[in-house]
């Protein structure tokens, strides 16, 4: 739904071209993706968290984590009027949390990750209290959009579902991506929270999942935000009517 209000982008292309030219490209994709969606012009929060988990090693080392940085950061440019995207790193429990912002998203990732020590196992619902509490503190009365990167299932599976269910009553929409094999059947946890009933379990649908395969770097730019935006709008819909956003 297209904000009256606001229907330019929070970040104009003129600023992102001085403040980060090489995101210019990111940019465009992600307002063609909000265009095709009628979400131009919605002013929502977005939050990135990612996985610290000794497996992902490898995303980290190749850059995989500091593009998706990269690429939440081009979509929150339209979407965020402080210009700043909150990122939690959780493993075991929240590893460190840093902000993402234009004039200084270089590297930003990668020198977080490096400085942070030993990689834990995966535990969601640290991480999702993080982000709850920011928000609330925030004061902020925009819907958020929450990019929830993990490569694979947690171990405390019965705390990250009611961690999900409780949130349901918040103006927080959960988009997990999985990195890694798709036949891994750690992630049919996460097929599961997508699924989970209405409103036996939650007010609202508020989560979705997609799978960004064994080489998430490769999948195009657009296909990453349409995935990223496929159910956001159903859950703006949905939340408005159960009044939990404005």
């Amino acid at each position: 739904m297209i904000d009256a209000q606001a229907p330019a982008p929070a970040t104009s292309l003129s600023t992102v071209r001085t403040a980060a030219p090489e995101l210019v490209s990111l940019y465009k994709s992600a307002g063609d993706s909000l265009r095709a969606k009628g979400l131009e012009g919605l002013r929502a929060a977005v939050y990135l968290v990612l996985d610290r988990s000794g497996s992902m090693r490898p995303y980290y080392k190749d850059g995989t984590v500091q593009l998706l940085g990269e690429q939440v950061l081009s979509l929150s440019a339209h979407l965020d009027d402080d210009g700043t995207v909150p990122v939690v790193l959780f493993s075991t429990d929240v590893d460190g949390s840093t902000d993402l912002r234009l004039d200084g998203h270089r590297g930003r990732i990668d020198k977080l990750h490096q400085n942070l020590g030993h990689m834990g196992r995966t535990n969601y619902h640290w991480a999702m209290d993080e982000v709850i509490d920011h928000y609330l503190e925030s004061g902020s009365d925009h819907p958020a959009l929450v990019v929830f990167q993990t490569d694979g299932g947690p171990t405390s599976r019965l705390a990250d579902e009611r961690y999900l269910c409780k949130a349901a009553r918040l103006p927080l929409f959960w988009q997990f991506i999985g990195f890694g094999d798709p036949d891994d059947n750690e992630f049919a946890f996460l097929r599961r929270l997508d699924d989970l009933a209405v409103p036996s379990h939650r007010v609202v649908d508020n989560a979705g999942f997609f799978h960004a395969g064994r080489d998430p770097g490769s999948v195009p730019d657009d296909v990453l935000y349409d995935r990223l935006l496929r159910e956001f709008p159903t859950w703006l819909s949905d939340a408005r009517a159960a009044r939990i956003i404005p």
